[in-house]
C-alpha cells in the first residue's frame, strides 16, 4: 500500500511538472487567430509538425512572435507573409501555386505518361517483326538439315 501511494505521488507530481504556454488575449478573436495561426504554420526544426504542438525552442519562439504579431493587430496573413519572408515556404503548410510547384507536380505525370508510351510503341515494333514467313521457314529446314548431315559426320 505504501508502493502504491509513493508511486502516485511521483506521477502526481510529473504531471504538475508539465509546462503550457499560456498566453493572454484581449478579444477571443485575437485568441481564436493565434490559435489557427499556430495549427497552420510549421516548426523549422520538427519537420512535420505545427508550432502548437511541437516542443523545440525554434517552435516556442515563433509562438511567442505570433503573440506579438497578433497582439500588433496583424491579420492572419499579414502574420503568415511574415513568417515566410523569414522562415520561407516551408514553414506554412499551404505553399503558394508557383511555376516550380507546378513542374513538380506535372513532370512526374509527364515521365510516367511518357514511359508508358516508350513501352507500347516498343511492343508494338517488336510484334510487327516476330511474323513467321516462307522464307523463314525455308532457312529453318535448311539449318536443321546442315546440323544432321554434320552429325552424321
Amino acid at each position: 500500500m505504501k508502493d502504491v501511494l509513493m508511486i502516485l505521488t511521483m506521477l502526481m507530481s510529473f504531471a504538475g511538472h508539465t509546462v503550457e504556454d499560456k498566453y493572454e488575449f484581449s478579444s477571443q478573436e485575437r485568441a481564436a487567430t493565434f490559435k489557427e495561426l499556430t495549427h497552420e504554420l510549421r516548426c523549422p526544426k520538427c519537420q512535420n509538425q505545427n508550432i502548437a504542438d511541437s516542443d523545440a525552442i525554434v517552435a516556442k519562439d515563433l509562438r511567442d512572435k505570433v503573440v506579438t504579431l497578433v497582439h500588433e493587430g496583424k491579420t492572419k496573413e499579414e502574420v503568415i507573409d511574415y513568417m515566410i519572408d523569414r522562415y520561407g515556404y516551408f514553414v506554412h503548410y499551404q505553399p503558394p501555386v508557383t511555376p516550380a510547384t507546378i513542374i513538380l507536380w506535372v513532370l512526374p505525370i509527364f515521365i510516367v505518361v511518357v514511359g508508358f508510351g516508350f513501352i507500347v510503341f516498343r511492343q508494338k515494333k517488336a510484334s510487327r517483326k516476330q511474323v513467321w514467313d516462307a522464307n523463314d521457314e525455308a532457312k529453318l529446314t535448311k539449318l536443321i538439315a546442315q546440323y544432321q548431315h554434320k552429325e552424321q559426320q
